[in-house]
This record gives C-alpha cells, sequence and structure tokens, in this order.
C-alpha cells in the first residue's frame, strides 16, 4: 500500500490503458478494500488482456463464465460482465473524444485540483464534479461509476489531489 501510494495514487496520468485500467479497478473494489483490488491486480491485467478496452470489448459470454471461476479476481457477474460493458462505452468515447483522456479530464478543467486535506476524515466521499462525471458516464453506458466509485477514481489519476496537508506526496510540498 505504501509503494501504491508514494509511486502512483495522484500521479496525473492522460494514458487511457491507465485510466481503463483504473476504471475497471475502482469499480471492482466496490464493497471491498483497495488493498484487495491490489493484490487481485496482477491477476486482473493477465485475465483482461492488459487492459486493452479494444480486446476487452470482444470477450464473449463463454469467455465471462470462465472468468467467473478464477479465485485470483472478483467473481461476482455484474462487475465481470461490466467490465466488457465498460470497454465498449470507453471505446466509445474514445472515439467521440479522441481518447478518454480528453474527455474527463475535461471535468477539471485539464489540470488536477488539489484539496487541502489536514486530516483523513476531511477527504470527500463525492463531489459536485464526481456527481457530473458519474451521471454522464452511466448516460453513455458505463456500470459501476457512481459518483464514490468515480471521485476514488479521480483520486488514483491524479484528476484530484487528496494528499494529507504535510504528506511527501503533499503537491505544497514535494512538486
Amino acid at each position: 500500500m505504501i509503494a501504491y501510494h508514494d509511486r502512483e495514487w495522484g500521479v496525473p496520468t492522460r494514458d487511457d490503458r491507465t485510466l481503463f485500467e483504473f476504471l475497471i479497478l475502482e469499480g471492482a473494489q466496490a464493497g471491498l478494500s483497495w488493498e484487495t483490488i491490489l493484490n487481485k491486480r496482477e491477476r486482473y491485467r493477465e485475465v483482461f488482456a492488459e487492459f486493452d478496452p479494444e480486446k476487452v470489448a470482444r470477450f464473449t459470454p463463454a469467455r465471462i463464465e470462465k472468468l467467473l471461476l478464477d479465485p485470483g479476481i472478483v467473481r461476482n457477474r455484474l462487475k465481470v460482465a461490466g467490465t466488457v460493458k465498460n470497454a465498449k462505452a470507453f471505446l466509445a468515447v474514445q472515439h467521440e473524444f479522441g481518447s478518454f483522456a480528453k474527455y474527463v479530464w475535461a471535468f477539471v478543467g485539464d489540470k488536477p485540483i488539489v484539496n487541502t486535506i489536514r486530516k483523513p476524515g476531511d477527504v470527500p466521499a463525492t463531489t459536485a464534479i464526481s456527481d457530473a462525471l458519474a451521471k454522464d458516464l452511466k448516460k453513455r453506458g458505463f456500470t459501476f461509476v457512481g459518483s464514490t466509485i468515480v471521485y476514488a477514481f479521480m483520486q488514483a489519476v491524479g484528476m484530484v489531489d487528496d494528499h494529507l496537508t504535510g504528506c511527501v506526496r503533499d503537491a505544497r510540498t514535494s512538486r
């Protein structure tokens, strides 16, 4: 968890494959701990074609059934089928906007929002922006994209910087 926090969480990315990976992993995490998902991350990469949305969009119902037998991932039918559905919606957004990154980063004015967070209890679960992005993603056919999941996604990919004040990764002290 420390290595993930120090090297990945909150680092702004505009790489579509990385954005797809985090969107899927955040959805898989719903109702579970992030540590559980991180422990399964490598297997997710293996079985979901290194998070290549073009390949995942072509997964068949038979492939989904096979995935549901794999103890290396979260074996929830809605989440696994939702990954395939999200891959298709992801490709449609890429086609419309040129990249998924252009689409999602527009919600934050193309630059990270840096919040002043003094203690863990000050971190919001949702914001007006995550509400708007979640609503738009759902309209576009995505699933497992409620506002709380979307806000966690925004934090993970650096659209929002919620590092605690004084944290080694606090934007005001480390960048």
